[in-house]
C-alpha cells in the first residue's frame, strides 16, 4: 500500500488463470441478468441516466466506454446518436473489442471507466491512454470504489468492493485527483453519490457481520449469475436482514457521503489544449 495515499494493489497478485476462473460465465452471463427481482431494470436505468450526462457534457464526437460490460452503457449512447466503442475482456457481444486501452489510436470526445478501473492492473497507465486519447475539450469520466472510505475502513476484508480477486487496485480519491491533475486534466465535477454502490456497499457489509455467513450481494444475484449455490434459507435470511438494516446504511452513507470519504468516487475532467500525457 502507498503510504501516502493510500492506494493498493491486490497482493498475491492473481495469475491469468485466476483471473479467468474469477470472472468465468457466472459473473456476467449472456444478456446480462445479472439480479433477481428489479435490480437489471435499476442498471438499465443508471446506465440511461449516465449516457444522458455524458452525452450532455462531452463535446461531439465519439465515445469510449473501456470496461463495457454486457453494453448497456453503448447501447444508451447509441440511442442518442453517439458513436461509441467499448472495451470488454471476452465480451458476449461481438461489437465489443477485446482490447487494452494502451493499444489504441484516435481522437475521442469522451472516456468513460465505469467502475472498471479497478480491474485494470496498470490504472495508472490507462488513465495516461485515455488523456492522450481525448480531444480538446474532451471528458474523462471515471467511477472507482474509494479504499480511503469509510466503508472500506469499517468491514476491512469484508468490505463488498474489495472483491478479490477482480480488482487488482484499490484506489483513493487523493490518488485518482491526484493523478488526473498531473496529466493536466482539469476535475469539473466530484462526487460521493454519482458512482453508485454506496448504500449496497454498508447493506452487504453490515448483513455479512451477522450469525449465519449471511452474503447479501450473493443472494441479490439470479442462480446463473453466482459463483456457487446459495441455499434458499440464507438467501431469504440475507434479503430479510437488508431490509431490516436498509435505514442504518442510509444514514452511514449520508454521514460519509457529507464527510466526502463516499464508498466509491465519481469524477469528470476534461482535457484543455494545453493538457500533457504523461
Amino acid at each position: 500500500m502507498c503510504e501516502s495515499c493510500g492506494t493498493a494493489t491486490t497482493d498475491p497478485f492473481p495469475s491469468p488463470a485466476e483471473l479467468e476462473r474469477a470472472y468465468g460465465d457466472w459473473y456476467r452471463p449472456a444478456g446480462d441478468r445479472r439480479f433477481a427481482g428489479f435490480g437489471d431494470r435499476v442498471l438499465a436505468r443508471t446506465r440511461a441516466a449516465l449516457a444522458a450526462r455524458v452525452d450532455a457534457q462531452a463535446p461531439p464526437g465519439p465515445v469510449l466506454d473501456v470496461g463495457a460490460g454486457s453494453g448497456w452503457l453503448v447501447d444508451a449512447l447509441a440511442r442518442r446518436g453517439r458513436s461509441v466503442t467499448g472495451l470488454e475482456r471476452s465480451g458476449h457481444r461481438p461489437d465489443l473489442a477485446d482490447a487494452a486501452i494502451t493499444d489504441l489510436d484516435g481522437d475521442w470526445a469522451a472516456v468513460v471507466f465505469w467502475h472498471s478501473l479497478e480491474h485494470v492492473a496498470d490504472a495508472g497507465d490507462a488513465v495516461a491512454a485515455a488523456a492522450r486519447l481525448l480531444r480538446s475539450d474532451g471528458v474523462l469520466v471515471v467511477a472507482v470504489p474509494d479504499n480511503s472510505s469509510l466503508q472500506a475502513r469499517v468491514f476491512g476484508d469484508g468490505w463488498l468492493h474489495l472483491d478479490l480477486p477482480r480488482h487488482l487496485v484499490h484506489l483513493t480519491r487523493a490518488a485518482v485527483l491526484t493523478r488526473l491533475e498531473t496529466l493536466g486534466l482539469s476535475v469539473q465535477r466530484t462526487s460521493g453519490i454519482r458512482g453508485g454502490q454506496v448504500v449496497i456497499g454498508w447493506l452487504d457489509g453490515m448483513v455479512g457481520r451477522l450469525p449465519g455467513e449471511l452474503d447479501l450481494y450473493a443472494s441479490l444475484r439470479r442462480d446463473s449469475a453466482r459463483a456457487g449455490r446459495v441455499s434458499r434459507t440464507r438467501r431469504l435470511g440475507a434479503i430479510a436482514a437488508g431490509i431490516a438494516l436498509y435505514p442504518i446504511a442510509l444514514v452511514c452513507a449520508a454521514v460519509e457521503v457529507a464527510a466526502r470519504r463516499s464508498g466509491t468516487l465519481y469524477v469528470e475532467a476534461r482535457k484543455g489544449p494545453s493538457s500533457s500525457t504523461a
